[in-house]
């Protein structure tokens, strides 16, 4: 064979085989290249579609978390209007949610006087008073005194300010601003519901007064409701009395209290209650009892007109029964007087009150058995110890006289009477009956010799 031929011949196979080889190679890199774009095309595919998942899972997310924050919000406004409704419901029913089996305490009752007297019945009363089940802050302190003699007990109670009462109707969930907003009750509703719960409250702790204690132990009630709170004009501490009543028992004892229609104010007006048109402003009432007896110790005695000579020398009795003449003198004149303790309540002999159509006054009594004239520093001391007993007069009465200052200082006062011997004398004559005689060694100024005699 022509060795170009072949040459030639094997030239062409090999072009041949290098374009096979070369097609091969490029069909390869072909298949790879579509295999590579095909992995490529899946992989973003598989990330669209995790996106497009992980999108849906937070929109998911976040569409069941305001679903739960609504839920919240809305069990937050019912929870609300539930706590509104079971608070007035309460402050409705104080009245109607008495303790029962409180007349059980009446023999505890009587052994606390036979052991303690007139001071063990107050405490025990104080503390039935304050351990009532009343709602949380309805009575936040009680204070008493029994009055043996007159067979009255006197109660003080410190009531709610108003705040006691929800100013909150009910809450209301509003979806567009996704929150709990409150509905505020009506400024006269909250006013009269507080007033209602004045009168209920008064009413509860006079028929708790009355059941915890025997029937000849106490045959009044008077009550005074406190409210201690903070004037908003001046900053400073106010005690203002809202609510003042002397309930007898047998008027008490007309009233259907477990009655659900019972008008707790028209129930408090028929028993002749002073009570504040504007308890919620703090528009305080004169209480029936003005000073606070509490802080006159007071105590028993005995009659002493009885066992006196027909004409006594005033200034031979002793001083314990001079002190009970006057007292006994002011009861036959319209007064409720109670003996104190002696030298341990600052001079104060006994006190004294007188009611009339507007309520009662309260008097801080001191009886001086004296030789010599009162010196104007012991009418002085009388006006000191008024403003410290909170009484709203002072009587000073003497077997003596008084000088020129001890007159003016009175008048300039204008709530100190003083009373000297022959005045004392003439009061003794016209209301006891009693012709008295006043031995002072000789006869005062301005007096005559007839008015010792």
């Amino acid at each position: 064979m022509d060795p170009v031929v072949e040459h030639a011949r094997l030239l062409a196979a090999g072009e041949k085989h290098l374009k096979r080889e070369e097609a091969a190679r490029a069909k390869e890199a072909a298949r790879v290249e579509a295999e590579l774009a095909k992995r490529q095309t899946a992989r973003r595919r598989a990330e669209e579609a995790r996106k497009r998942e992980d999108t849906q899972a937070e929109k998911e997310a976040q569409r069941q978390a305001r679903q739960a924050e609504t839920a919240r919000l809305k069990a937050q406004a019912e929870a609300g209007t539930a706590e509104c409704n079971r608070r007035r419901e309460e402050l409705e029913t104080v009245l109607l949610l008495r303790p029962e089996g409180l007349e059980l305490w009446h023999p505890h009752v009587e052994q606390a006087f036979t052991h303690e007297g007139p001071q063990g019945v107050a405490e025990m009363i104080e503390d039935l008073l304050r351990r009532s089940p009343v709602p949380p802050g309805c009575r936040t302190a009680a204070h008493a005194v029994y009055v043996p003699e007159a067979q009255q007990l006197l109660v003080d109670i410190e009531l709610p300010n108003h705040e006691i009462v929800p100013a909150v109707v009910s809450y209301r969930y509003v979806a567009q601003r996704a929150e709990v907003v409150p509905q505020p009750a009506k400024q006269a509703e909250v006013h009269e519901a507080y007033a209602r719960l004045v009168a209920r409250l008064a009413l509860r702790a006079l028929d708790e007064a009355f059941s915890v204690t025997p029937t000849a132990f106490v045959e009044s009630v008077i009550l005074n409701g406190r409210v201690n709170a903070t004037d908003p004009a001046t900053g400073q501490a106010v005690r203002a009395c809202v609510v003042s009543v002397i309930a007898q028992r047998k008027d008490f004892a007309e009233l259907v209290l477990d009655e659900p229609r019972l008008d707790p104010q028209q129930c408090l007006h028929r028993l002749g209650a002073t009570v504040s048109k504007h308890p919620h402003d703090l528009e305080p009432v004169t209480p029936i009892v003005e000073a606070d007896l509490s802080r006159y110790r007071i105590i028993t005695d005995t009659a002493v007109v009885a066992t006196l000579d027909s004409r006594p020398d005033l200034l031979q009795m002793n001083p314990y029964d001079f002190e009970r003449l006057v007292r006994e003198l002011f009861e036959a004149m319209g007064y409720e007087t109670w003996r104190t303790q002696g030298s341990r309540d600052d001079g104060v002999d006994a006190v004294a009150t007188l009611t009339d159509p507007t309520g009662s006054s309260v008097f801080a009594i001191q009886a001086k058995r004296s030789k010599n004239a009162v010196p104007v520093e012991t009418v002085r001391a009388l006006a000191g110890v008024m403003h410290d007993k909170d009484a709203g007069y002072g009587i000073l009465v003497t077997t003596s006289w008084f000088g020129k200052a001890s007159y003016d200082f009175a008048h300039r006062s204008g709530r100190i009477r003083l009373i000297d011997g022959r005045n004392l004398k003439a009061l003794l004559a016209g209301h006891l009956n009693i012709d008295a005689l006043i031995g002072l060694p000789k006869v005062p100024p301005g007096w005559q010799a007839g008015d010792l005699v």
